[in-house]
């Protein structure tokens, strides 16, 4: 038994258990749901919108079709509202001190797939699937054209009344893993989701004022980080130089070298952290922890290193998802994923 392997088999274990519980009374008829709480499922067996998932998911093929960053733009979206404030679609309100208007929150994108998503279901179904779940829902499905596991998802979320660019908190990509690990553990996330988790950067890309540090001045020393490939320095330094000629603007760099057009969900991520190509240093460093360095040298394995990962991202995704995520009258089911219905 390769030594790698033997890491994995608790989680193998535990996503069988997790899912087996969310596949639990999926037969018509054979419990009743509570109104107010998380299930697998929820609009159908509450006969609220029989049909939600589906719209979500034919909607998203389309978009999809159309445009392949909607996959890094969503999964960007769940992340920045579930680790603030939860999963309650606080990110989606519009204000002029929302969470929106962080700094860590500058070149969000993929509002206007969520906006057509819920002009749809208010059409079918008004003022019963809420935003929170939409993003969810939309996040898993476009994942999964995109190569990720196509996970079950717990429903029922209420959407949140409150959105503050002071709450945001999201910890710059330029950090330590102890200080990114730190803050997903915060979260009640543990080793194994936060080395999988950051996995999502398999797909999307970055400005260069996050590698700036790296390429030129690592931690003040007027140098490079000294972990990073030559060649990989060479070819970045390129695409995000120390100084933009007139008429130039901030790159935009693909995180994952060697994506298929930065929106394939591959396993090359985990290649590129073992080889020290790693764009962003919290991606790099991966290789420094004990846990996240197998981790990472077991998703990255040519043979089972990509079902690996793809089996632990289903299950981190899960277990993301249900963070402070709000149910009956802790939040509301809005008409307008940007305003509270009050408004």
């Amino acid at each position: 038994m390769e030594e790698g392997k033997q890491l994995y088999y608790p989680l193998v274990a535990l996503l069988a258990l997790v899912v087996g519980f969310l596949m639990i009374g999926d037969v018509e008829g054979a419990i009743t749901v509570p109104r107010y709480t998380l299930t697998r499922s929820y609009y159908k067996k509450t006969n609220t919108c029989y049909h939600a998932e589906a719209y979500v998911k034919h909607l998203v093929k389309e978009f999809w079709d159309q445009d392949k960053s909607i996959t890094p733009k969503l999964l960007r979206l769940v992340y920045s509202d579930c680790m603030v404030t939860g999963c309650d679609a606080s990110i989606l309100l519009d204000g002029p001190d929302s969470e929106q208007k962080a700094p860590q929150n500058t070149g969000l994108g993929g509002f206007a797939f969520i906006d057509k998503i819920k002009e749809v279901l208010e059409e079918r179904c008004p003022g019963v699937v809420s935003c929170a779940d939409i993003l969810q829902l939309a996040t898993r499905d476009a994942a999964y054209l995109s190569g990720a596991p196509s996970y079950p998802i717990l429903t029922g979320r209420k959407d949140g009344f409150t959105s503050k660019a002071s709450s945001v908190d999201l910890p710059s990509p330029n950090i330590s893993w102890e200080e990114g690990f730190a803050y997903f553990q915060a979260r009640g996330l543990d080793i194994q989701d936060f080395t999988t988790l950051l996995g999502a950067h398999s797909t999307g890309r970055t400005r260069c004022r996050y590698i700036y540090d790296r390429l030129y001045n690592f931690q003040g020393t007027g140098k490079p980080d000294p972990t990073l490939d030559t060649s990989s320095l060479e070819d970045l330094r390129k695409q995000c130089p120390q100084k933009y000629q007139k008429g130039e603007h901030e790159g935009l760099i693909a995180l994952n070298k060697g994506s298929d057009g930065a929106y394939r969900f591959t396993n090359d991520y985990y290649k590129n952290i073992m080889a020290n190509k790693a764009v962003l240093r919290i991606d790099q460093d991966l290789l420094y922890g004990n846990e996240t360095q197998q981790l990472s040298d077991q998703f990255a394995h040519p043979g089972y290193g990509l079902e690996d990962f793809r089996r632990a991202f289903a299950l981190s995704m899960n277990r993301l998802g249900i963070y402070k995520a709000l149910t009956g009258q802790q939040g509301e089911v809005r008409k307008n994923c940007h305003k509270r219905n009050s408004y």
